[in-house]
């Protein structure tokens, strides 16, 4: 889920239709550092997010120097990744894996420098999303990066895997006894895990409770979740109370089938959105993070791996405005910080239950305080129709969505939300509040009940241009919202 670009959609379809810094758990609770949002915070200010939290590991999804480079010093243990896109070069050209380690790992690898532990080629490059786009190159591109690795001395401490989506294992009867890797990529996986063996490094894995809930209209709610509340599942007489369990147990019996029961396994990404579905809010979040650190807290492990010590990379850390909706319109609020480093809800990462709010993001600096709405004045709303499809194409209206924060406004709230998101995306640019005349600024708080409207903060990074919207005839998969 680690995710894309901004993609776009029709979005008239949406409006007219439809303890912290001491705590952490022992076992090794880290972070996601995603930076697909159209306003970024600086990353000085993340790391110190970071460090004021008690987070002592973060998980990049590439080797941006400015954001690599703000980890200097900060101790934290660090996941660095090479995009898919990359790889074919990668795989090809053992001087472009050389150059990179040289120009992306040598270079932070200094007294005070960066903690490097991980280098994670390709991101869930299996998806059967990808039609098996990925399937050639990432095996050499990892062969590649682990060679130059080695001949620049780094071998030993920095370990070359690569994050896969739970997809790549199935158990076509739910026991996880009956695990095994997917039969289009049985053989590469199997290449995969005698290099990681060979090589001390583990599997990392990808799992997602919450899409077991959102794919499945029949999934059983509660086995979601951690506390052991879900219907037990029994097999080969292990028992099993929640997915997580469940879905772990099966990568380590397709492990098993191949001849590597007790391979490391570290979790690349897990979490649980808060916005724009049913079942994203943030009472099911607090539900489900809850659960899991409670788990980490207590040693238990799974049924087949009773004492294992989970190392865990959360997802995600920031909300991210700007990544693809392709999954889901919750794609973009895997947060447990809001855009803007606030927290959302309160957590203990020990586990301990001493619930607090995390400590906010400190520095932040935010736009004037001025909001694009609707009209007051204006009566006949259809001519915003056209308006309101440009707004969110270029913007992001997902709270909008059904079961979503702001999903309950009526019509003139969602056109005016619709209105400001896109104001604020394009930094509060007059202009960008003109809508044929049907919009206007004003300076009073326009925020609707629980339906926040945001003001942008303001961003060294650069905004990602419209431009990088191009596909238009989206097909929302949304219940039917009357105005």
């Amino acid at each position: 889920m680690g995710g894309a670009a901004i993609v776009p959609t029709v979005w008239a379809a949406v409006i007219t239709v439809a303890a912290m810094a001491a705590g952490v758990a022992e076992g090794g609770v880290g972070v996601n550092w995603g930076t697909l949002a159209s306003h970024p915070l600086k990353p000085s200010i993340v790391v110190n997010l970071l460090k004021d939290n008690g987070i002592k590991k973060v998980k990049l999804f590439d080797s941006d120097t400015w954001t690599v480079s703000s980890l200097a010093g900060s101790k934290i243990e660090t996941v660095i990744g090479i995009p898919n896109d990359r790889l074919k070069k990668f795989a090809e050209s053992y001087n472009e894996a050389k150059n990179w380690v040289k120009d992306n790992v040598t270079v932070h690898m200094y007294d005070g420098g960066i903690d490097i532990r991980y280098v994670s080629v390709g991101n869930e490059a299996f998806l059967t999303a990808y039609n098996g786009s990925f399937v050639n190159v990432t095996f050499p591109a990892m062969q590649n990066v682990q060679k130059a690795l080695d001949e620049a001395g780094h071998g030993k401490k920095i370990k070359v895997t690569t994050a896969l989506n739970a997809d790549v294992y199935e158990a076509k009867s739910n026991l996880p006894s009956d695990g095994q890797f997917r039969p289009d990529i049985y053989s590469i996986i199997k290449e995969i895990v005698r290099f990681l063996d060979r090589h001390d490094a583990p599997f990392m894995v990808n799992i997602y409770p919450f899409l077991s809930l959102y794919q499945n209209p029949n999934f059983p709610i509660d086995y979601a979740f951690f506390g052991g509340s879900g219907q037990s599942n029994d097999d080969n007489g292990k028992s099993y109370t929640n997915v997580f369990d469940a879905n772990y147990d099966t990568l380590i019996w397709s492990l098993k089938k191949i001849g590597f029961p007790n391979l490391k396994i570290v979790i690349g990404e897990v979490g649980w959105p808060t916005d724009a579905n049913v079942f994203a809010n943030v009472t099911l979040a607090k539900r489900f993070y809850d659960g899991l650190f409670e788990k980490l807290a207590s040693g238990e492990g799974t049924p087949m791996r009773p004492k294992e010590s989970f190392e865990v990379y959360l997802f995600g850390l920031l909300d991210e405005n700007a990544k693809s909706v392709l999954p889901g319109f919750f794609e973009r609020h895997w947060g447990i910080f809001q855009f803007d480093g606030k927290p959302k809800f309160p957590m203990d990462l020990s586990g301990k239950g001493n619930d607090k709010m995390l400590v906010a993001a400190k520095g932040v600096q935010y736009m004037e305080r001025k909001w694009c709405v609707l009209r007051q004045t204006l009566k006949n709303l259809d001519p915003t129709a056209r308006e309101v499809d440009y707004a969110c194409s270029y913007s992001d209206c997902t709270a909008l969505t059904a079961g979503g924060s702001c999903s309950q406004l009526d019509r003139r709230g969602r056109i005016s939300y619709a209105f400001n998101i896109y104001f604020q995306m394009q930094d509060q640019n007059v202009e960008a509040c003109v809508f044929g005349g049907t919009a206007e600024i004003v300076t009073k708080n326009a925020t609707i009940g629980n339906c926040l409207f945001p003001i942008q903060i303001v961003s060294a990074g650069e905004r990602l241009k419209a431009a990088a919207v191009a596909m238009v005839g989206l097909v929302l998969s949304l219940f039917v919202l009357g105005l």
